[in-house]
């Protein structure tokens, strides 16, 4: 059938890299050296996703499996 898989995982969208590079460069205007602005900025985005993923996956973990009595089974 024509059924298609969606991809829903999370991207770092276009807009995500405009915004970063746009807080190297205020970083750098501002009189920080470039790689100290970048590895700045890196470790922040770093520590976030973390920090997302934690806090994802303690809600995921939240849920628990509903138990079902397992029967006999029957054979045909």
């Amino acid at each position: 059938m024509g059924h298609r898989h969606k991809d829903t995982g999370p991207r770092l969208a276009l807009w995500m890299l405009v915004a970063l590079g746009d807080l190297v460069l205020l970083l750098v205007s501002a009189g920080l050296s470039a790689p100290v602005a970048v590895l700045t900025i890196a470790a922040l985005v770093v520590a976030g996703v973390a920090a997302w993923r934690l806090a994802r996956r303690t809600t995921l973990t939240g849920r628990r499996p509903v138990p079902v009595a397992a029967g006999p089974r029957r054979r045909t």
